[in-house]
């Protein structure tokens, strides 16, 4: 299975275009070496910015974004894309994913079409998602390349058992989204508790508790400079099988992100 950086910076919401870009450069300087961004999201020209500010060579920068819901017909694919890489300022993607199977979304069409920039290069990784068990398991069917990243909600009060499972069953890394629940986590007693007894945050316990997990990245979204040390502090955190099992035998479980209007509702 190929290696990526395990932690990397999400920019969701992140529209100011200085605050945008300092963030990138702030991470790149930190240790970071993920940046995760989207067409939806309206920022890829800042963190691009971004990249380029940072003193980390261009190579060195493990960067991804995702195809909007509208963009996914084989020719939108390949204008899209080319249009990302325009507004990011570099020549290829380490990893491009299908950011939900919902509107333009055909599988005979969107994946192909994927195929075609990642066997000339132009990516490096194909991801998806948001992607149900069924549908993630028919794109992997239906693609030539391997699924790299499925990028999903991911946090201690929604573990998702299943799509971990499937992960590591068909070696592909399970991406977490809103890794801290939005800020919610801090008001989880067993966090505050397994924080206390290693001297953590409740966000570094949430996050130290999916990099402990196989096959599992997360990519916590921040601006201020603390709050991105503060994260990447969460490598150094090193939870127990105690602390993990814990965490593990929550039965919360909260969805944050509401899906779309989609092929399974």
């Amino acid at each position: 299975m190929s290696e990526f950086p395990r932690l990397g910076l999400g920019t969701y919401r992140n529209t100011d275009p200085d605050a945008c870009a300092t963030a990138v450069e702030t991470a790149l300087e930190v240790g970071y070496r993920h940046v995760d961004t989207a067409q939806m999201y309206d920022n890829e020209q800042y963190v691009g910015d971004g990249i380029r500010e940072a003193d980390v060579a261009r190579d060195d920068v493990f960067l991804a974004t995702k195809l909007d819901t509208g963009n996914l017909g084989a020719a939108d694919v390949r204008e899209t894309t080319d249009a990302s890489l325009e507004r990011l300022g570099v020549d290829y993607l380490d990893l491009l994913y299908v950011h939900w199977p919902i509107d333009t979304y055909d599988p005979d069409e969107t994946l192909p079409a994927l195929d075609d920039l990642h066997s000339e290069g132009t990516i490096r990784h194909v991801g998806l998602s948001n992607f149900t068990p069924d549908l993630l398991e028919d794109a992997i069917e239906t693609l030539d390349a391997p699924v790299f990243a499925h990028q999903v909600e991911m946090h201690p009060l929604l573990q998702q058992e299943e799509l971990h499972e499937l992960a590591v069953e068909d070696d592909h890394w399970l991406v977490a989204y809103c890794p801290v629940a939005r800020g919610e986590v801090a008001d989880i007693p067993e966090l505050v508790e397994i924080g206390e007894k290693h001297d953590a945050t409740p966000y570094q316990v949430s996050l130290a508790w999916l990099l402990a997990k196989e096959n599992v990245a997360a990519i916590p979204k921040a601006t201020s400079k603390q709050h991105i040390v503060e994260n990447y502090g969460a490598l150094d955190v090193d939870l127990d099988a105690e602390d993990i099992a814990r965490i593990d035998e929550m039965e919360r479980e909260e969805r944050l992100v509401d899906f779309p209007e989609a092929p399974w509702n």
